[in-house]
């Protein structure tokens, strides 16, 4: 059974009303993030509480709309009876937004109060515009999508927040991010609360998206997991013995910016060499270019102009046989290995989930990462270890957002 990533707002259990409380927010997580469900006895079995403790705390939660029971699919037994009943979390008791700021897209999502997506947009976005003509353009997308849904921000109780830098938590912002100019030291969380006047958990995409895998895709279950985002750049999630791990100053995690090349091309954070500037997605269409610049036979060069060229054209044509294509990927793939055997001789995690836009290059991308990290890991960590793509695809911080937004509102909810 899984239980929260993080609880970081509960009080001392000294007090009983604290105990209570905390035994209310750590059932609300076995509940929400069971397959299926979860019954009165499996609770009062991992709780190691009374079953009339569980009734209590449970009744507590029904009449607070926040769990329901649900007749499961299993069969009564030869006998007659009604079929067993388990406890899920009440999906109609709010909705939660999902929001994915990221380099060139942005990835709104609308959930019920179980994270189940009910709407969905995505649209074209550059992180790179100021930052208040940024944040104007995600009201406006969202307050569209609300009133699309036929609601409005009554109707939301917490709001997630995902974007492609290091987070301070005491900010509410971003701290020196390379690929965000202008955005360091803007109090997005705050800005935003001022806008809808709802709770918002903001954090690093990658962070979001390690989350998302660990709650719903990939990585459930797994309690050491490494979220490699690629798409422009490079980012990494962390989750440590259960924890979201997020350093002294909300840095940890950016595997782009380690040094593969100490002489190679200029990174956006202005070193050289970094896995960003060598396997990021801008890198690889560089690449791209630079190869039909050079009058290579590609498939790439019926893209016109030459600077159009993308990540995503090159995928495309490695998929279609293009050897042009087919090695740049590879090359960018094994560089991206490098830096993930460190990783793996460093927090010696279960799983490495490769997501991002630069992910759904599947296999071309992945194959060679698997080799790197096999010959540059130690043994027991490179056996120990699994690299998969992203189940929930491009969903993977927007949906870690939505999971997040909903830690908080229960935070909330239960310290009330």
């Amino acid at each position: 059974m899984q239980t929260s990533i993080v609880f970081e707002n509960l009080h001392s259990p000294a007090h009983p009303a604290n105990t209570k409380n905390l035994n209310k927010r750590v059932i609300l997580d076995m509940i929400r993030f069971a397959p299926g469900g979860v019954s009165r006895a499996d609770l009062a079995r991992q709780m190691d509480l009374t079953r009339a403790a569980i009734t209590t705390i449970i009744n507590d939660l029904i009449e607070e709309g926040l769990v329901r029971e649900t007749e499961t699919n299993v069969e009564p037994a030869a006998t007659g009876g009604r079929r067993p009943i388990h406890l899920e979390i009440n999906p109609q008791r709010s909705r939660v937004l999902g929001i994915d700021m990221a380099s060139t897209h942005l990835s709104i999502l609308l959930t019920d109060f179980s994270g189940h997506v009910l709407h969905e947009v995505q649209l074209p976005f550059s992180i790179k515009n100021a930052p208040a003509d940024c944040l104007n353009e995600v009201d406006h997308q969202v307050r569209l999508l609300l009133k699309q849904a036929g609601l409005n921000f009554d109707n939301v109780i917490a709001v997630g927040i995902g974007v492609p830098g290091p987070v301070s938590q005491v900010l509410g912002g971003v701290n020196e991010p390379p690929i965000m100019p202008g955005w360091d030291g803007v109090p997005i969380r705050d800005i935003l609360t001022r806008l809808w006047d709802v709770p918002i958990a903001i954090g690093n995409d990658a962070e979001f998206g390690a989350t998302g895998e660990w709650a719903y895709g990939a990585g459930r279950g797994v309690s050491n997991l490494a979220y490699i985002k690629v798409g422009s750049g490079v980012g990494a999630g962390l989750l440590l013995g259960g924890h979201s791990y997020r350093g002294a100053t909300g840095c940890a995690g950016e595997i782009g910016h380690i040094t593969i090349q100490e002489n190679g091309p200029l990174c956006s954070c202005g070193n050289h060499g970094c896995l960003e500037a060598l396997a990021g997605g801008n890198a690889i269409a560089l690449r791209a270019q630079e190869a039909v610049r050079a009058g290579k036979r590609t498939l790439l060069s019926a893209v016109t102009p030459v600077e159009a060229i993308t990540a995503r054209h090159v995928a495309d044509s490695a998929r279609m046989g293009d050897l042009v294509a087919q090695q740049i990927v590879t090359t960018a793939g094994t560089y991206l290995g490098i830096a993930i055997a460190s990783l793996v001789n460093l927090f010696n995690p279960e799983m490495v989930v490769v997501g991002g836009a630069v992910s759904q290059m599947g296999d071309l991308l992945l194959n060679p990462v698997r080799q790197a990290v096999r010959q540059r890991s130690l043994r027991p960590a490179a056996q120990a270890v699994r690299i998969s793509t992203a189940v929930l695809d491009r969903r993977s911080t927007s949906i870690g957002a939505v999971v997040q937004a909903i830690n908080l509102a229960l935070d909330k909810l239960t310290e009330r």
